[in-house]
């Protein structure tokens, strides 16, 4: 069972999402940018307040994805990040981003302890994540 309400369309626009942040960094490193999408859907917190579906998590603005300016994340979705998108909409969780609401890329470099605030919560590849805070009551 889904943790969170979605459509098949929501579904391809997640596995598109994670594919165009994450393809470099393999399935997990798509299966952590997947939860972090995820987790802002079920956020109940700062700027996620009123981020309550997928489409509204995938194409926040501003705040969101980086990867939505660009052309390759309107390519076709593939099945198989259609398939890691639907494990992180039934509920698998991957550390780092088990709590991650952030991320970005380091480019090879290390991760801040802090990014806007939020403490980092690990580094998988190329990505940092970042979960809020338990006083935050996120979810």
């Amino acid at each position: 069972m889904a943790v969170i309400a979605h459509s098949s369309e929501e579904t391809k626009l997640l596995a598109r999402l994670i594919r165009a942040e994450a393809e470099s960094d393999g399935e997990k490193g798509m299966l952590c940018v997947g939860n972090v999408v995820v987790n802002r859907a079920l956020a109940k917190c700062l700027d996620f307040k009123n981020i309550n579906t997928i489409q509204k998590a995938v194409m926040q603005k501003p705040g969101g994805f980086e990867a939505t300016s660009k052309s390759y994340f309107y390519q076709g979705a593939r099945k198989k990040d259609i398939d890691l998108a639907k494990r992180v909409l039934k509920g698998e969780r991957f550390v780092p981003a088990t709590r991650a609401l952030w991320f970005y890329n380091s480019f090879g470099s290390g991760c801040r302890s802090q990014w806007w605030g939020q403490w980092n919560s690990g580094k998988y590849k190329s990505h940092c994540f970042y979960a809020p805070l338990e006083s935050e009551n996120c979810y």
